[in-house]
């Protein structure tokens, strides 16, 4: 096997990371534009892209960084700070939302925001897509392990709270049209 081969044979280079880093960096643009569109229009396409950056997730390979410190962050507080406000803008009183976490044993509910979500997983995805691109290869070994890691403890979360929320904003009224008619028996 040459030294091409042996390269393409690691997990970063895995077909699993390219189409991960293919729907993490459409998702970072798309976030970066969504003031040219609609919320229904930003609704549209989260309810698509959200699940397959869930599921690209489940399949990162399992790796270990030789440099730790090859981990860094790129997005700035205020790039987060534009992301949310622009999203904010957009989402209006439909922004927050209640929801329960599975650990927590009062079920007190909690008040969450689409916008905090998304440019949460903004910053993991763009942070991820920065780093990825990086010409060395600890670059690349750092950058699916941290957004590995963050699937576990942070965005993955994200994803699954945003996507009810959405769930029931394009589909709840008319689900709630059909439980409230009369079956046809």
């Amino acid at each position: 096997m040459n030294e091409q081969e042996e390269i393409l044979q690691e997990p970063v280079y895995s077909p699993f990371v390219l189409e991960f880093l293919a729907v993490a960096h459409k998702y970072c643009v798309f976030i970066e534009e969504s003031d040219r569109y609609s919320t229904e229009e930003i609704r549209e396409y989260l309810q698509k892209a959200l699940p397959l950056l869930y599921v690209r997730g489940t399949v990162l390979p399992s790796v270990e960084p030789d440099d730790i410190a090859s981990n860094e962050k790129y997005v700035t507080e205020e790039q987060w700070q534009s992301v949310f406000n622009d999203l904010r803008s957009k989402f209006g009183n439909t922004d927050e939302y209640w929801f329960t976490e599975n650990d927590n044993s009062t079920n007190d509910l909690i008040k969450g925001s689409l916008s905090d979500n998304l440019a949460d997983i903004y910053q993991d995805m763009k942070d991820f897509v920065i780093l990825y691109q990086k010409p060395l290869r600890d670059a690349k070994v750092a950058a699916v392990w941290a957004i590995r890691e963050l699937f576990r403890s942070h965005w993955g979360f994200r994803v699954v709270n945003v996507l009810k929320v959405l769930h029931y904003q394009l589909f709840g009224s008319e689900n709630d049209r059909m439980l409230s008619e009369e079956p046809d028996i």
